[in-house]
Formats: structure tokens, sequence, C-alpha cells
């Protein structure tokens, strides 16, 4: 082990408790839930940091296998803190905090060495930064996965599959329709089919703001996938301009039955299944 590298963990180990304490205070947090929760968050650092120097684990190689606990701890943090909405900058400037603690613990143990303090400076400096700069990008990363989630789920949210009537199911679309959207929405709807064994489904397009040749082939796609599975498919919500647009881009929807309204769809869904309305009265 380097000799700055050892004072490191002299450091902790001698001081680890005070070092810790003087962290959160640099974090000038007060509110009392906080400052327990960044204490749960600095033990478990400090204690993976001292494993990982007393196995002798070189910073340079802090991507190696010896520096793994400390990594599992600082993925977990990035984790708890994006869950927590918590910004990637406050996180890292929660970890660049470490240093002046330390610089401090370092300061009482090598204050007679001005050589090896100004080694052992530099080196907690450049491990600092690194633990940084892992904590950094493993949090964008946790954010990058929690945006993902929740877009999945505000896709499932954004295309209900409605049970209208005995046999009639509908869908009704809002917003762009690209091809996670309308997988999402063929995996959804042939699933409710099977489940309810209906013959009929709607779809209904009023909420879609254009509709071009791609949008027209993901529609042509999911009313292909509807038929394979025995049921009939209405199209509703052709709007004057989305009508026009259709017939300028020569897009052909012959053979599939398309309504203006999801009400007229739904009176020809009644009648195709032989039920007749009636007003009382």
């Amino acid at each position: 082990m380097k000799r700055e590298h050892a004072a490191i963990l002299s450091a902790l180990d001698a001081a680890g408790g005070k070092i810790i304490e003087r962290w959160i205070d640099e974090t000038e947090v007060k509110e009392a839930g906080a400052r327990r929760a960044m204490d749960a968050e600095a033990n478990g650092i400090v204690e993976a940091l001292r494993q990982a120097l007393a196995a002798q684990a070189d910073p340079a190689s802090f991507r190696g296998p010896e520096w793994s606990d400390l990594r599992h701890v600082l993925e977990s943090l990035s984790g708890s803190r994006a869950a927590r909405g918590q910004s990637a900058a406050d996180t890292s400037l929660f970890i660049l905090a470490l240093k002046k603690p330390l610089f401090t613990a370092l300061q009482q143990d090598l204050g007679a060495d001005p050589a090896s303090l100004i080694e052992a400076i530099w080196a907690t400096t450049t491990l600092v930064d690194q633990i940084a700069q892992y904590t950094v990008s493993t949090f964008q990363q946790a954010r990058e996965d929690i945006i993902k989630r929740q877009q999945e789920e505000l896709l499932e949210l954004s295309t209900p599959v409605i049970k209208l009537w005995e046999g009639v199911l509908a869908v009704p679309m809002i917003g762009v329709l690209d091809s996670n959207r309308t997988q999402i929405v063929m995996e959804t709807l042939l699933q409710k089919i099977a489940e309810t064994e209906s013959g009929l489904a709607i779809i209904d397009i009023t909420g879609v703001p254009t509709v071009d040749t791609l949008v027209a082939q993901h529609l042509l796609k999911t009313v292909s996938a509807i038929r394979l599975m025995g049921a009939d498919c209405i199209i509703s919500g052709i709007r004057p301009q989305i009508a026009q647009t259709i017939v300028h881009l020569g897009i052909d929807l012959q053979g599939i039955t398309t309504k203006a309204t999801l009400a007229d769809a739904l009176s020809m869904a009644l009648q195709k299944n032989g039920w007749r309305i009636t007003r009382e009265g």
C-alpha cells in the first residue's frame, strides 16, 4: 500500500466517527430527519472506503473488483436520491464535502511532516473526486431509468382499453402515435380481446393531432393483428382534415370501417352485434 493511502486509512480508523460528524456538518443541513439519512449514507461510504483501502485497493483502478462494495454503496445512494427527486449537483456536493473532514484528520496526523501531508491530501482529493464522479454518472443513469419507467407507465395509462358494451372494446388514442406506443396498444388490446372474447374493437383517433403515412401504417398493423385474433375493427375520429390528409397521401384504408365519431362507431358496433337501442316513451 502506498504511504498516502495508508495515511487515509489510518485517519479513517482513528477518527471515522468524527470525520462523519464533520462531513454532515459541512453540508449545513439542519433538519433532523435529513441528517439521520445522511449519517446512514456517510457511514456506508466510509466503511466501504475503509475496507477497500484495507484490502490495498488501488484508486487508479476504481472500476476494479476491489472497489465493488463501495461502488454498490454509491449506486444505492444515487438511486435513492434520484427517486426522492434530489439533483445530481446536490449528490455530488455531498460527496465532495468529505474532503475537508479528511484534510483536517490528515493534518492532525501528519502536521509534522509537510511532504507526507501534501501527498496524502493530493491522494484524498483524487480519490474523493473519483467517488463523486462515479456517483454523478450512476445518479444520471438512475434518473434516466426512472424517467423511462415513468414514460412506459404513462404510455400504458394513456392507452386504456375500455369495454363499451358486451363484445365491444374501445381504445381512445390521445397524442402522437409512434412505434413504441403502437406496440403497447396492440399488446394491451389483443390481450383484452382474448380475455373478454370480444368480437369488435374500436380505435378512436379523435385525440391524435395528425395522421401521416407512418401513423397510418401503425393503425393498419394494429387492425391486421386484431383480425388475426378473429375480431373486427372500426376506426373512429376521422375528422375532415384527417380525411383530406389520408387522401392526399394516398393511404389505402379500404376494407377498414371508419366513422367520424366514437358515437357513430359504437352505434355501428351494436348493429353488427345484433343490438337495437330504442328510446323509452
